[in-house]
């Protein structure tokens, strides 16, 4: 982005627009955004980073994730890559959850969503 404004291209500006979200993404930017947001968790989990925004995690994913993580924010709106990173973390604690009660002996209840079809369940 240029001074007071004033970008390089229209591409420019409207590539600013996306990531501060004062527009909405088209496919195209949103399957950037997802490609690049995919490379960023295949960086994490290379170094075995789950957190990247706090304690260690965030030192190790500025360190060896950078240039995908510059790529993420850059294809991104600000908003969803700080979604996409707490989501990490909660989809994370969700599945070590499950798996410990499941190691305790937890039965599952049926719900009322799509998911909870009699047959064998995915966590």
């Amino acid at each position: 982005m240029g001074l007071f404004g004033f970008f390089a291209s229209a591409d420019d500006k409207r590539k600013e627009e996306v990531r501060t979200g004062a527009r909405a993404p088209d496919r195209t930017e949103r399957k950037q955004c997802w490609d690049a947001r995919d490379d960023f968790y295949k960086c994490l989990d290379k170094h075995d980073v789950i957190d990247s925004l706090n304690g260690d995690g965030k030192k190790i994913a500025e360190k060896k994730c950078a240039r995908e993580n510059k790529a993420f924010e850059e294809n991104c709106a600000s908003a969803w890559v700080t979604y996409f990173k707490r989501y990490r973390v909660a989809d994370y604690q969700k599945k070590k959850t499950f798996e410990r009660l499941e190691k305790e002996g937890a039965n599952r209840m049926a719900g009322e969503g799509p998911g909870d079809m009699p047959g064998p369940k995915k966590i």
